[in-house]
């Protein structure tokens, strides 16, 4: 009886190995499952990175004040290229600049120029002398320097315009910081006048009566 069951049990698996089946695995339990991969969980430093999103920024906040919160955003700003990095000093505050320029209508109408003047422009930097773009456009540049600014017209000549300028014109300068001062400079000495001639002597004749 041991022996036919024996041989029953080597005859089972026998067919099993031919057919290319196995003894199927117990199935694991829920219990002992392990917990998911690191691909799945959470990037490192995903919540570091949304709370200094949206950390409160110091600038917004001066002591007093409600905090705020949340990423800044620009309204217009003044760019600019330099196409010239001067070898003089760093342009400083409240100086008379002594600066050449020329400046275009965004579709190339040149509007104003001393350049082709041939004589400098002269002004107070920040005493709102001149457009807001200028009052800051030289900012970080030394004298010798030149720049391309491309001014919004929120800084240039705003809504209304001017003269040549349309309304609402963005407005593109080549600035160029030749010297600064604290006083204005001299005026250039102008040129000789010729001394006026001598008039010539009353006819002593007797005029007619």
């Amino acid at each position: 009886m041991k022996i036919a069951a024996f041989g029953l049990a080597l005859t089972t698996s026998a067919i099993l190995a031919q057919s290319g089946a196995t003894t199927p695995k117990p199935a694991t339990s829920p219990a002992t499952r392990r917990p998911a991969t690191a691909a799945a969980r959470k990037p490192a430093g995903t919540a570091t990175k949304a709370s200094a999103a949206t950390a409160a920024d110091p600038a917004f906040n001066p002591k007093g004040a409600p905090e705020v919160t949340g990423a800044p955003k620009t309204l217009y700003a003044l760019t600019y290229i330099d196409t010239k990095i001067g070898d003089g000093p760093l342009a400083e505050d409240e100086r008379f600049y002594t600066v050449h320029y020329t400046g275009w209508l965004p579709d190339g109408n040149k509007f104003d120029s001393s350049v082709d003047r041939g004589q400098p422009f002269v002004f107070p930097y920040g005493a709102r002398r001149v457009i807001i773009g200028w009052d800051t456009g030289f900012e970080g540049m030394h004298v010798g320097g030149k720049r391309r600014i491309l001014v919004p017209w929120q800084l240039a000549y705003g809504a209304a315009g001017r003269g040549p300028i349309p309304p609402k014109s963005p407005l593109v300068f080549d600035i160029e910081l030749i010297a600064q001062a604290a006083t204005p400079p001299e005026p250039p000495a102008q040129p000789a006048q010729p001394a006026p001639s001598t008039p010539p002597p009353a006819s002593t004749s007797q005029q007619p009566q």
